[in-house]
């Protein structure tokens, strides 16, 4: 009976240079590890984006909200899976703009968004946004106008991490000579109240005429959120704090102090504002140090249908603004596509 010669497995070796390269790099990668390791000990929150920075105080004050004259917007919602819906806005009388109408679109679903618009004289704005992660956005938005100058491109790409926010933008870059406006940021949460980041602006009209400026940003959130403190220092000499508290379910209440202090000017401005959401309406109310008071009030009877009225008082030069305006909203869903329960049959 012929015997089977066992032979012995011999393992597969590594070769020395990947060895070597591992027993060089392992202190680094050993030290990396344990340093993730104790950030994700800390537990530290997102800190937000720097764009967001003052967004509770903007959506307090009336600077975003604000109009004169009159206006009616028209929104007609297709499809709610895909969110798809189309608005017409019409505005007149203003004492700032003349007389104007925008066909608008918006497209959505959970990784991309999408916003076009067109006014009467063909200018044309649209927004892309494409999520490809929880952390990770794309964003682009564009410009078209036939007044030389007004046309514009911007390229963005966001990152969130854990307990720190990334955002780099090109404006108008051209891959040719380089010229363009390009801005980076950095926030970080230091605590878990506050967090301190920056945001760098380089700008390149040619070859021969640069500029590079820093600005250094600050951010203080309460214990249980409700409040929070801003701060932002430009090399210009321009300093800006902001202060916003929710003082119960329905009252909002902010404060901002922008101070200059270049060479060729020095002022300061301070505005308090606040904010009322009640159960059918919205009211806003506004007082700044250059005299300026103004109110705006957002009334729903519906709904699918808000009247808005908004004023605004300049008592250094004497001058007064009066706003009127209609949101309608209409839709061709039945109750089962947008969501609602269907109503029971009465037989």
């Amino acid at each position: 009976m012929a015997s089977t010669a066992v032979h012995p497995t011999k393992e597969a070796s590594v070769p020395s240079h990947l060895s070597e390269k591992h027993s060089f790099f392992s202190p680094v990668t050993t030290l990396y590890t344990r340093f993730s390791q104790w950030r994700r000990s800390l537990d530290l929150p997102n800190p937000g984006t720097v764009e967001n920075l003052q967004k509770e105080v903007k959506l307090t004050h009336l600077t975003n909200f604000m109009f004169d004259g009159a206006k009616a917007d028209l929104t007609k919602s297709l499809s709610m899976v895909p969110a798809f819906q189309v608005t017409h806005s019409f505005s007149l009388g203003s004492q700032i703009a003349p007389p104007a109408y925008n066909f608008g679109a918006v497209y959505a679903t959970n990784s991309v968004f999408l916003q076009g618009s067109v006014d009467h004289e063909g200018n044309v704005n649209a927004r892309c946004n494409r999520g490809w992660s929880e952390h990770f956005i794309s964003k682009m938005q564009a410009q078209l106008s036939h007044q030389p100058g007004h046309s514009m491109l911007q390229l963005e790409q966001d990152y969130q991490g854990q307990d720190y926010a990334l955002n780099f933008k090109a404006v108008n870059p051209s891959p040719s000579d380089l010229s363009g406006i390009y801005i980076g940021s950095y926030f970080q949460s230091v605590t878990k109240n506050l967090a301190l980041g920056f945001e760098s602006l380089y700008q390149r009209q040619s070859p021969e005429l640069t500029e590079f400026a820093t600005s250094y940003l600050a951010k203080y959130t309460g214990t249980k959120k409700d409040w929070i403190a801003t701060a932002q220092v430009q090399p210009s000499g321009i300093l800006q704090t902001t202060y916003w508290q929710k003082l119960s379910d329905k009252v909002e209440v902010a404060a901002d102090l922008q101070v200059i202090a270049a060479p060729s000017r020095r002022d300061a401005i301070a505005t308090l504002g606040a904010k009322y959401d009640l159960r059918m309406s919205t009211f806003r109310a506004q007082l700044d140090s250059t005299g300026k008071v103004s109110a705006l009030l957002e009334q729903r009877f519906a709904p699918t249908f808000a009247f808005l009225v908004s004023g605004e008082v300049d008592h250094f030069k004497n001058a007064a603004k009066v706003g009127v305006g209609v949101m309608i909203e209409s839709s061709n869903l039945t109750p089962e596509e947008m969501g609602a329960p269907p109503q029971p049959q009465i037989i």
